[in-house]
Order: C-alpha cells, then sequence, then structure tokens
C-alpha cells in the first residue's frame, strides 16, 4: 500500500507557534506541515531548539502559558486541536493521544509505588456513570467549550498586541540608555587609561632616577668630611643634580600633558553625555508619544476585536449552552434510571439468593449461595465503577506487556528501586493504559545507554505493531531512528528542512543540515573523522533571512541569505527545503562521510540479502 492510500489519523498544516517573553516573540515553530498515517512511525530529528518537543506539546495542548499557535490546524477525528477548550483535550489527552517523556525518572514520583503510579488515571477516571454520562453530553459540551475557546482565544490574541508594543517601547527606550551607558563606560575606561598611563610614567621616571640618586650618594659620601673635596667629584656631583633637576622637570611636564589630554578627553565626554543624555530625553518622549498613540490605537482596536468576537459568538454560545443545558437534562435523567435499574436488579437478585440461603439445608449449599452473593455484588459494584482489583489486574498485564519480569513483585516498589530502562518502560505501561491511537515519544531514549535504547526501541516497535499504534517519534539523533522510522522530518530553526521516507533520507539525504547530522553519528566502518557542525542554532526572536542553515553550512549560496528556499520535489515522497536542488544551482556533493556510509550500508544489505538467499 502506498503512503497515499493510507488512513492519515493526524494532519499537521502551516503550523505556527510563538512564544511571548520580555525579549520578544520567540518563533518557535514556522509553519510545518506533516502527517501522521495509521500504523506508521513519523521520526521529527533536529538539534535542540529546533521545535520538536514544542510541535509534540501543541498536539498534546500542554504548551506552557506564554506560548501562541499564531497559525495552522491540528487535525484529529474531524477535529482542529488548535481550537478546542481544555476540557475537550481531557477527553483526548492520554486517552487518545499518550505521550512518553525524555526523563522517566522526573515523570515518575519517587516516593509513590509503581501500582499506584500505573493504576491512578484509571480510578480517577474510574466512575463508570459519569463516563456514561460525559459520552452522552461530550458532543453538546465540547461544541459550547469549543465556542467559549475560540472567542476567548480571539480576544486574549487582540490583546498580546497591546502587552508586544508595550515591550517594543522599552526595548527602544533601552537602546538609548544603553547608548549612555556606553559613554559613561567610556569615561571611565579614558580615566583608567590616564591613571595607568601615569603609573608607567612614574615607573619610568623612577627607574631613571634610582641609578643617578645612587651615584650621588656614593659621591656625597665620598667627598663627606673632607676639607678640599677634588673638584672632579664635586663637579661629578653637580652634573648629577642637574641631571636628576632635569629629569624631574621633564616629568612633572609629561604628567601636566597626560592630566591635560585627560581632562580634555573626559570634558569632551562629558559635554557628549550631556547632549546625549538631553537627546535621550527628547527621544524618549518622542518614543513614548509615538508609541502611546499607537498602543492607545491597540487598545481601541481590541476593544473593537472584543465587541466583534462577543456579537460573533455569543450568541452562539448561549445556543450551544442552551442545547448543552438540555442535553446535559436528558443524559442525568438517563443515567439515573440506568443506575435505578442497576440497583432495583442487584436488589432483587440478591433477595433471592437470601431466601435461598436461607432455606438452604447443607453448608456446601450455603457456602455455595455466599459465594454467589459475593459475586453479586462485586459485579454491581463494577457497573458503576472500576475497582482498585481490575484496575490492578489491568496494570499487570501491561506490566508484563512491556517487558518487565516478575509484574506482581514489581507492583509494589518504588521507582527508586528500579534501572533506568525500567523506568522507561514503566513510564510506557501508564502511556498505554488508556489505549491511545497515537503515541507520542519526546526523546525517549536520551538518559538510556546504548543497549538499553535498543532494547526500548525494540519496545516501542512491538507495541506498535501489536496494538496497530500511531507513533511520532522526536529525537536528535539520526542514528537512534535509523531502524525503525517509516518516515522522517528533519527539523531546523522551526521549520522542517526535509523530509521522505526513512531509507530516502538515510540514502538519498538532499540539505545540508541532514548532511551535517549524518556527518556527526558515529560509525564503527567509516574510517573518515566525524564532521561537527559549526556554531550554533540561531536566536528565534530575530530568526535569520532566508536558508536559517545558511550561516553554518559551507555550501550556502548568496541566495540563501536573501531568499528561503521553497520545497524542491526529489520523489513523491521525498522533499527538501535548499537552493541546492535549484536547477541553476552548481552540483555539489555530498560529504565523502556520508557518501562512504551509503556505500557502506548498501553493500552490507546486499550482503545479507545475499546470505539470506
Amino acid at each position: 500500500m502506498s503512503v497515499q492510500d493510507k488512513e492519515i489519523v493526524l494532519s499537521v498544516k502551516d503550523l505556527v507557534i510563538h512564544f511571548s517573553t520580555d525579549h520578544g516573540y520567540v518563533q518557535a515553530v514556522r509553519g510545518i506541515s506533516f502527517d501522521l498515517y495509521k500504523g506508521e512511525t513519523l521520526c521529527i530529528v533536529g538539534e535542540s531548539g529546533s521545535g520538536k518537543s514544542v510541535t509534540s506539546k501543541s498536539i498534546m495542548g500542554i504548551l506552557s502559558a506564554n506560548g501562541r499557535i499564531k497559525n495552522g490546524s491540528i487535525m484529529y477525528q474531524g477535529e482542529d486541536l488548535t481550537k478546542v477548550s481544555e476540557d475537550e483535550f481531557h477527553r483526548i489527552r492520554g486517552k487518545k493521544i499518550g505521550m512518553i517523556f525524555q526523563d522517566p525518572l522526573s515523570s515518575l514520583n519517587p516516593i509513590v509505588r509503581i501500582g499506584h503510579q500505573i493504576t491512578e488515571s484509571m480510578l480517577i477516571n474510574s466512575n463508570r456513570l459519569k463516563m456514561m454520562y460525559e459520552e452522552k453530553v461530550s458532543d453538546e459540551l465540547v461544541a459550547y467549550k469549543n465556542a467559549l475557546t475560540e472567542r476567548n482565544a480571539g480576544i486574549a490574541s487582540a490583546k498580546d498586541k497591546i502587552h508586544f508594543l508595550k515591550i517594543d517601547k522599552e526595548k527602544v527606550k533601552d537602546s538609548y540608555v544603553l547608548h549612555h551607558q556606553n559613554i559613561s563606560a567610556q569615561m571611565y575606561r579614558k580615566s583608567q587609561e590616564t591613571k595607568n598611563l601615569l603609573t608607567e610614567l612614574a615607573g619610568d621616571y623612577n627607574r631613571d632616577v634610582e641609578p643617578l640618586e645612587a651615584k650621588l650618594h656614593v659621591l656625597k659620601s665620598k667627598i663627606k668630611g673632607q676639607q678640599n673635596p677634588p673638584t672632579a667629584d664635586l663637579k661629578a656631583i653637580e652634573e648629577l643634580k642637574g641631571q636628576l633637576a632635569e629629569l624631574k622637570a621633564k616629568f612633572k611636564a609629561a604628567i601636566a600633558r597626560i592630566k591635560e589630554k585627560g581632562r580634555k578627553e573626559q570634558a569632551a565626554l562629558r559635554i557628549e553625555r550631556i547632549k546625549e543624555r538631553r537627546d535621550n530625553r527628547l527621544a524618549c518622549k518622542k518614543i513614548d508619544k509615538e508609541y502611546n498613540e499607537r498602543i492607545k490605537q491597540a487598545r481601541i482596536d481590541y476593544a473593537k476585536a472584543k465587541k466583534e468576537f462577543h456579537e460573533k459568538f455569543d450568541d452562539l454560545i448561549v445556543e450551544k449552552r442552551s442545547i448543552f443545558n438540555e442535553k446535559s437534562k436528558v443524559a442525568k435523567a438517563e443515567v439515573k434510571a440506568y443506575a435505578a435499574e442497576l440497583e432495583a436488579e442487584f436488589f432483587a437478585n440478591k433477595k433471592e439468593l437470601r431466601a435461598k440461603l436461607k432455606d438452604a439445608r447443607t453448608e456446601h449449599a450455603k457456602s455455595t449461595i455466599k459465594a454467589e452473593l459475593i459475586a453479586l455484588k462485586d459485579k454491581y459494584i463494577s457497573s458503576l465503577r472500576i475497582t482498585k482489583k481490575e484496575a490492578k489486574e489491568k496494570a499487570l498485564k501491561i506490566m508484563a506487556e512491556v517487558g518487565i519480569p516478575q509484574p506482581e513483585k514489581r507492583f509494589k516498589q518504588f521507582p527508586f528501586e528500579f534501572s533506568g530502562g525500567m523506568r522507561q518502560r514503566i513510564v510506557i505501561a501508564i502511556a498505554l493504559t488508556a489505549n491511545p491511537d497515537i503515541l507520542i515519544c519526546d526523546e525517549p531514549t536520551t538518559a538510556l545507554d546504548v543497549t538499553i535504547q535498543a532494547q526500548i526501541l525494540e519496545l516501542i516497535n512491538r507495541l506498535k505493531r501489536e496494538r496497530n499504534l500511531s507513533v511520532i517519534f522526536i529525537t536528535h539523533d539520526l542514528g537512534v531512528v535509523a531502524n525503525m522510522a517509516d518516515r522522517v522530518a528533519v527539523m531546523y530553526a522551526g521549520k522542517i528542512v526535509e523530509y521522505g521516507k526513512a531509507e530516502e533520507i538515510f540514502y538519498d539525504p538532499r540539505h545540508p543540515y541532514t548532511w551535517a547530522l549524518l556527518s556527526s553519528i558515529p560509525d564503527v566502518d567509516s574510517k573518515e573523522r566525524l564532521e561537527a557542525i559549526p556554531g550554533t542554532p540561531p536566536n528565534m526572536i530575530y530568526p535569520p533571512e532566508g536558508d536559517a542553515f545558511a550561516v553554518r553550512s559551507k555550501y550556502a549560496m548568496a541566495v540563501d541569505f536573501k531568499k528561503e528556499p521553497p520545497y524542491f520535489k526529489v520523489t513523491d515522497t521525498h522533499y527538501a527545503a535548499t537552493w541546492l536542488l535549484d536547477p541553476r544551482a552548481p552540483k555539489v556533493k555530498m560529504p565523502v562521510i556520508v557518501s562512504t556510509r551509503i556505500q557502506n550500508s548498501l553493500k552490507a544489505y546486499a550482503d545479507r540479502k545475499k546470505e539470506g538467499k
């Protein structure tokens, strides 16, 4: 079956996510699109900060409070998850879309037994009558809450503009303050330079004077007490005194020049600082006036938008709420009737069994009827809620399924009694308790050693096959996903720069960033030196113009710094956003280390195939 013929379970289109900070918007995700098919593993690969985890959190509806989905859609079962309410996410999160996080130890409570943590979600949602009621009113409740959320989200988005105009105003004003501070810093540096020059001059003066003073002292000691000292000694003393006087005069003159120069520099900078301070005050007043007008207009626009959203949604919200209230009344009556029916049936059967017990003549008959009474009570309680016994039985079954030995014993232990790999198996077990359709794995093997990594990857693959799960696997290491990915999306600076089938990404990579990731994977067969990716990811408050990877790529062309590349088609399932695929671009070969690895992998595959035959 081709990719196009498979069932799409999740579709992300043009997703844009920003985070509000004191420094501006962080553009974490910038217009990504991908589809997840039934029963496949889609791996999203990239460095830290590329937007992988933010994408997964937006799917789960757990973005931080300052996160905003600015554009795009996340379609799941006909619903756009970017527009649903938190109540609707409660119905989806965990139950239909599960998630495994990076560090199992931080995901588990260290002082709570494993069994309680696995069964907790089952017991919290154990009320079958409540679940029955929620199922009956879910469509009406979701429609009401979604309308409410859409209205409030629109109003919040309009209000954000006011907040960021205030931030922009302060940033612009801070730039003037910073320039003023730079002048003060320059004055301090000049002052220190003057002090250093004076210290250096004093040192030079002392070095020149000391030998002369020493000679003068020797000569004075020599003629001391003499009635008629030699004329030569007297002449030498006078010459030395003259030299010392000359040096002292030069020293004083040099000190005066340095101090005068320092005073002039400080005076000039002081005048500049005064002028700058005056200009800053005027500029800040101008900025205040300009931004206050813009903020005032933004407040007017906000009030207008708020009114429009209320006009657009209030009647709809009232209508949806009315429909929900009517449905709720009917559902409550139905659930109450069902509960009464269960209760009546239970007491009727109980009464019948008690009558039989009263008439029983033998001990065996009495014990049999008593067992039936206990079973009847258990059945009645089970019809009302999930019991601890049921939750434990399911937990033990899942623990065995994920490869935890002696589940009965392990059920009572604490997280610190488990190894890293076993803790990750527990986290996987918790994610599976609600039988989700989609499993998101956010770097689940990063904190584990290589051997345990392989075991966890194999476990995820097996669970995917047995449960027909669709998996989104997030990692920064292409080597981790080589044997488990069906398709791969390579992310950099909030964008998918290349995507395709796993074999296309590994055997025919086209984007320089994909080459860089492949070049940095340790390999036992390649003799070439591993290549580090130079530089660091860009500041996403100010994303670079053109191709974001250009500043770190040795294959970058002039156009990469000016214009963002579109997606170029390699095959029907393989696309890459790089100007190197433009027909006008010069032909560039991939790095030798990558081509060598591809050749070695293909050769090894051919050898294995030959041996298999």
